[in-house]
């Protein structure tokens, strides 16, 4: 049972996007923004969360590993309510997008119907470990260019919520992606985070029409240097580690 009471309406308001604009943003650039997911009570919640050891299986000091500054916690698998009903909500209005994405690509984009058959497989494979993030960025922090890749089995999409506004609790900190074109130079983009909006993007590629038909672009994605102030955003994988 999940440690936290899920407000209501957190499903709805993930069925209620724009879909086909959503759709058709990732097609062309691989990212899209959504409108609002949660309001501000519920993000000072979920940003709260941070130092409740209990519900976290591994803390990431990003220094240490040289993966830039700042500090990330993966949730364990007993997820506050909000997080997992936000995932779960998500996932089959990713399938078919996911699906579509890998028919372009000739690969056999076979993830089942419901997520938990799908991470019952990861766990087949041996990705037992829940990627659920709750991040937070000081002043001077960022983070570097990377996927979020853990094994062979992999989730094309994932998503981002940010949990404070940007320009107030924060300065800096631009969502950043930069995308590896096929026989051009790399292509970056920065978004901004409003509170409580969620940012789409892909795990790893996406795929583009060239001359000789479809191909993956490699993309990878990482957060510029915060300049003042705090920032919190969750993240929501649709693979385990």
């Amino acid at each position: 049972m999940s440690r936290e009471t899920a407000p209501a309406g957190v499903a709805a308001r993930v069925a209620e996007q724009d879909w086909d604009r959503l759709g058709a943003e990732l097609d062309d650039h691989g990212h899209a923004l959504t409108g609002p997911l949660l309001d501000a009570d519920q993000c000072r919640r979920l940003a709260g969360l941070y130092g409740r050891d209990e519900l976290f299986r591994t803390t990431v000091d990003m220094a240490r590993h040289r993966f830039g500054s700042g500090e990330y916690r993966y949730f364990t698998h007993d997820l506050p309510a909000i997080v997992g009903e936000l995932r779960a909500a998500f996932y089959p209005k990713l399938l078919p997008i996911a699906r579509d994405w890998a028919g372009r690509l000739g690969r056999p984009g076979s993830w089942p119907e419901r997520l938990a058959e799908w991470i019952e497989l990861c766990h087949r494979a041996g990705q037992v470990k829940s990627a659920q993030i709750l991040l937070r960025y000081g002043t001077g922090d960022w983070n570097a260019l990377h996927r979020d890749l853990f094994g062979e089995m992999i989730f094309p999409l994932q998503v981002v919520v940010g949990l404070d506004v940007p320009g107030v609790d924060y300065t800096g900190g631009e969502f950043l992606m930069v995308e590896q074109r096929p026989r051009a130079q790399s292509r970056g983009a920065a978004a901004l985070l409003p509170q409580g909006h969620g940012l789409i993007f892909t795990t790893r590629e996406r795929p583009v029409r060239g001359a000789r038909g479809w191909s993956a672009a490699p993309m990878r994605h990482g957060v510029s240097t915060v300049r003042s102030g705090r920032r919190h955003t969750l993240g929501l994988v649709f693979h385990d580690a």
